[in-house]
């Protein structure tokens, strides 16, 4: 997957799952003072992507996410390792 796929990938599930805007998912977007998203909404997104790409994350690859596109950028590492 390339980053935008990734974004994309993202972007669909936060409107879906959490009943986001699609506006407010930009890259910039701090998962949780703008999404306002909770621990246990971002674990169900790394079980979503896990499921998605097929690939399993550990905690810590997840521990200094903040953004949207700190998200995009750790998956982007993990499937392309």
């Amino acid at each position: 997957m390339e980053k935008d796929e990734i974004f994309a990938e993202i972007k669909a599930m936060l409107v879906k799952q959490f009943e986001l805007e699609p506006e407010q998912i930009t890259l910039e977007a701090n998962l949780f003072t703008d999404l306002d998203l909770d621990s246990i909404d971002a674990i169900d997104m790394v079980v979503y992507l896990q499921k998605k790409t097929g690939k399993k994350f550990s905690p810590e690859q997840f521990k200094t996410v903040r953004t949207i596109n700190d998200v995009v950028e750790v998956v982007y590492q993990i499937t392309h390792a």
